[in-house]
């Protein structure tokens, strides 16, 4: 080990401290450490932790005198699977570590929530290259012994530790493949990758994150084959036998009109738009060709549609391919576009590359399906390309544009109160498209009838609990619990913007999301005294939530399975860390325990609404014993309570109970897998193993189960959309569709839904009489009027400030250089002209030197501030001249003249006056 390398550990030795379980590389340094040392070290970790047990490791590391210690010590990270770390110092370079600690930070904030929402052995595969194994090995014999939150709790500790700059993302990607809601908090930034300037690599910008409604394609059929299935099954994407109501769907776009297609989910819609696509390549005449791209909005969809497309295509001859997200940045988008007939993509790629100029215009494409077309909206993907689309068509461009093709179940109404406002909004909608037609299916009902059935409806007002013992206790436990959160947070109240929030509601769970979130950008000046206070929201909001879905499982189900439910959290409470505030919180549950338990065995506290749940089920059954029913719920929770509460009542002896739940998960409760979903829904359909399906919101749409003739719908109402899929459910002749609530308000929900469905069916024939050149001409005044709107709102280019800025390090905020000095290379690259700033960084070589077009990297260059060394920049030679390159996110802008500093994370962001390079300043 040589005095510099000494010295540099030195220097480094807090990023060690945090990252490093020695306990993990003493067998490797076992040559070099005496027994008495690792037994200290190993005694070190047990009592105080990792952290001090890295620090006493590092004391007695930089005491050895030896050769090769140091190689040995690197080798031993190599080996026990500190990449990170070996990387960093081997290079001396820290920045992917130090870039880490904003993820630390909020991982700590979210710390309780994490460990009430995280089932460790579920994603603990997904995060192995991000952990140590010895790690994964721990946290699982955790799980076994102790339980999933002590488990998560584990995990947490070492994720805090990770050494691998890709756990972040990765943890987000396990969380969206399990679907889990902590995915909601834990943000990441995306689509950008970690390169040494911002500026020396292509970035894609993806906008604002939104939630949109989404339909699932036909073909995700659970209940089906696999898709496409065979003739054997319905037929919807053979080649041979379209049914007559998809031909007469069909029709317009096989004439060339831009049309919505509007029809019942279940019945093939995707099967149509094979039908339009394969027709629409096939009438190019010789030496001509046509070019589809079909938009997916999510990526399991996208996955089907592409498989769809390629099964159905490929054998004719035809080249089909698929960009979304996970594979937008390795792919170039232009060229597969170009070398292919039909490309399936997620619609931000093409958002993306149109701003991008990589596909400088529409124009290369002849047809353009949208799936889900209602989205087309707002800020939707699907509406920035219509934009797109439509400044092509108004600006008076001579490229040509392509057909479109819009699919739905329900092209839905908005707000309308009347059949004139819903007219105008589904004509907004097809100016948005630009639509000259919807097709519905009017000529072939009969036959569409056949395949899709629409049951009878029935509406049953039941009476809740004259009086709620359990929901009095529960709500002055959460009264305690909001009581002790604002005695560390004085302004708890003004952290949401959420009023009149009522216990047991979903109102309340909206303002718990609020006040978490609220916390993840909470500022202190004293870090330490805000991670306390943010940890500690977290806890109390995390039992708050807790407490409220146990109200909302008494309220619909029996107190019996809403303290069972709350027994359960407290129990893994206790298994994991169990800090102060969660023993404090848990004495006040176990103090009311045998009052909730007293309360809960009383008979005259059974729910009225499960009587009269019980009632219509034995009437059903009683005039059809062969009856199928799905019994539809608003949570997980009310699922299992359901299930549970269906096997323990002799009366309903005769039913046999399976449930169906979305693969995302909610705080401790398991989603179930598609391969458990598709068992389920076979079981159902075929075996007579269920006769009856308890279901939340993931059946409502894209699940065939044609046999059903009894829908109960228990405390359950969305909007039209939903009402419409939902029904659709029991499919079976003479079926029946029973709303059974206590809530009068649900009822004239439901009611105002099916008046807003005739109103939307009334408005389409309403359309479909009109003449199209007429329509034509409102699609047109309506286009014209929003391109008007769009336009003029518009932001104008920000005039740049021309006042000199200084430019302080972000780490230790000495002065850098000025505003004045800094020139822009080729629009986007930042180099700083004069000896001054020369002495204010220092520069090592770069571990991965590299060429992009006229630059190549050569090193790295850091503050030179003593005990800074934040990292600034690279410097690259361009052309003949030597020169750093400098990223904005690295310093403070300080305003001269007022003192005011501000942080900006895109040099586009900061507004100043960007002077270009000029090579003969370099000479003078």
């Amino acid at each position: 080990m040589t005095t510099e390398q000494r010295r540099s550990l030195q220097a480094f030795q807090d990023y060690i401290r945090k990252t490093l379980d020695p306990t993990y590389i003493l067998s490797y340094m076992a040559p070099w450490f005496r027994e008495e040392e690792v037994q200290y070290i190993q005694a070190e970790k047990n009592n105080k932790g990792p952290m001090e047990a890295a620090t006493l490791f590092l004391k007695f590391l930089l005491e050895l005198q030896e050769e090769g210690w140091f190689r040995g010590f690197l080798d031993a990270l190599d080996h026990a699977g500190y990449s990170g770390l070996y990387e960093a110092i081997e290079s001396w370079d820290f920045k992917k570590i130090e870039k880490l600690e904003e993820y630390r930070l909020l991982l700590k904030r979210l710390q309780p929530e994490f460990k009430t929402r995280i089932i460790p052995t579920d994603i603990i595969s997904d995060l192995s290259e991000c952990l140590i194994n010895q790690e994964c090995e721990e946290i699982l014999q955790i799980c076994s012994t102790k339980g999933m939150m002590a488990g998560a709790e584990k995990l947490v500790e070492c994720l805090l530790r990770s050494d691998k700059e890709n756990w972040p993302k990765t943890l987000k990607l396990a969380l969206e493949k399990e679907r889990n809601k902590f995915s909601e908090l834990w943000i990441v930034e995306k689509g950008i990758k970690d390169v040494e300037t911002e500026d020396l690599e292509d970035k894609m910008e993806t906008s604002d994150i939104q939630i949109f409604y989404q339909e699932d394609p036909e073909c995700q059929n659970l209940s089906e084959n696999s898709c496409p299935p065979s003739v054997s099954d319905t037929n919807l994407y053979s080649p041979f036998k379209p049914r007559n109501y998809q031909l007469e769907l069909a029709l317009p776009a096989m004439k060339g009109k831009n049309t919505i297609i509007c029809a019942p989910t279940g019945c093939g819609k995707t099967f149509v738009s094979l039908l339009i696509c394969e027709h629409h390549l096939k009438k190019f005449p010789q030496g001509q060709k046509g070019k589809v791209v079909f938009f997916a909005n999510q990526i399991p969809v996208y996955e089907q549609q592409k498989s769809v497309f390629s099964k159905y295509f490929e054998r004719h001859g035809y080249r089909v391919t698929g960009i979304s997200g996970a594979t937008a940045e390795n792919v170039p988008v232009e060229q597969i576009v170009e070398n292919n007939d039909i490309i399936i993509l997620t619609p931000q790629i093409l958002v993306n590359n149109l701003k991008k100029g990589t596909i400088p215009s529409l124009s290369i494409f002849t047809l353009m399906i949208f799936d889900e077309c209602h989205n087309t909206s707002k800020q939707h993907p699907y509406n920035m390309i219509m934009f797109n689309y439509l400044d092509q068509k108004l600006g008076g461009s001579s490229g040509p544009l392509p057909q479109v093709i819009g699919l739905t179940a329900s092209v839905g109404v908005g707000d309308a109160k009347n059949t004139d406002e819903a007219l105008d909004y589904i004509c907004k909608l097809c100016a948005s498209l630009d639509a000259s037609v919807i097709a519905t299916v009017k000529h072939n009902l009969e036959e569409l009838e056949q395949v899709v059935y629409k049951p009878q409806k029935f509406f049953r007002k039941v009476e809740s609990r004259i009086s709620d013992k359990f929901k009095y206790i529960i709500a002055q436990l959460m009264r305690d619990t909001e009581s002790l959160a604002k005695r560390i947070c004085k302004d708890l109240e003004n952290l949401s913007q959420i009023q009149n929030r009522e216990f047991g509601t979903q109102k309340y769970e909206q303002w718990i999301v609020t006040v978490q979130k609220a916390c993840m950008v909470f500022q202190m000046p004293d870090k330490d005294e805000e991670s306390r206070i943010c940890k500690a929201l977290f806890l109390y909001t995390s039992h708050l939530r807790k407490y409220n879905d146990a109200l909302i499982i008494s309220e619909h189900a029996r107190m019996k399975d809403a303290l069972d439910y709350l027994k359960d959290f407290f129990s893994n409470v206790r298994a994991a860390g169990f800090d102060e505030i969660e023993q404090d919180l848990t004495q006040r549950f176990e103090e009311k325990l045998q009052e909730l338990e007293s309360v809960s065995r009383d008979p005259s506290n059974e729910n009225p609404k499960l009587e009269d749940l019980c009632f219509i089920l034995q009437e059903e059954y009683h005039l059809n014993p062969e009856t199928i029913t799905i019994l539809f719920v608003k949570t997980r929770a009310l699922v299992d309570a359901l299930k549970n509460w269906i096997e323990g009542n002799p009366k309903l002896s005769f039913l046999k109970p399976g449930i169906l739940t979305g693969r995302g998960k909610t705080n401790q409760n398991t989603g179930m897998t598609l391969p458990a979903q598709k068992c389920i829904l076979d079981a159902f359909k075929a075996s007579g193993d269920h006769n009856i399906l308890i279901a939340t919101s993931v059946a409502d749409e894209g699940i065939d189960i044609a046999q059903c003739n009894l829908v109960i719908l228990y405390e359950y109402v969305g909007n039209v959309i939903k009402m419409i899929q939902t029904r659709g459910r029991g499919r079976a002749r003479g079926s029946k569709c029973f709303l059974l609530t206590s809530n009068a308000g649900v009822i004239e929900k439901e009611q105002i839904n099916m008046y807003k469905e005739k109103m939307m069916n009334d408005s389409i024939l309403r359309l479909q009489t009109w003449d199209e050149a007429v329509f034509r001409e409102k699609i047109l005044h309506i286009q014209t009027h929003e391109k008007f709107i769009r336009d003029s709102q518009e932001k104008p280019k920000p005039v740049p400030d021309k006042e000199n800025k200084k430019l302080l390090c972000r780490k230790c905020k000495a002065l850098a250089c000025y505003t004045a000095d800094v020139r822009v290379i080729e629009e986007c690259h930042y180099t700083v002209l004069g000896d001054a700033f020369k002495e204010c960084f220092v520069s090592r070589p770069h571990p991965k030197p590299k060429q992009f077009s006229s630059f190549e990297k050569r090193a790295k260059i850091f503050c030179a501030r003593q005990n800074c060394s934040h990292d600034w920049g690279i410097h690259v030679k361009y052309k003949t001249f030597e020169i750093p390159v400098i990223k904005i996110e690295s310093f403070v802008v300080e305003d001269i003249a007022t003192g005011v500093q501000t942080l900006y994370s895109k040099w586009k962001d900061f507004h100043f006056e960007k002077i270009p390079f000029d090579p003969a300043e370099m000479s003078k």
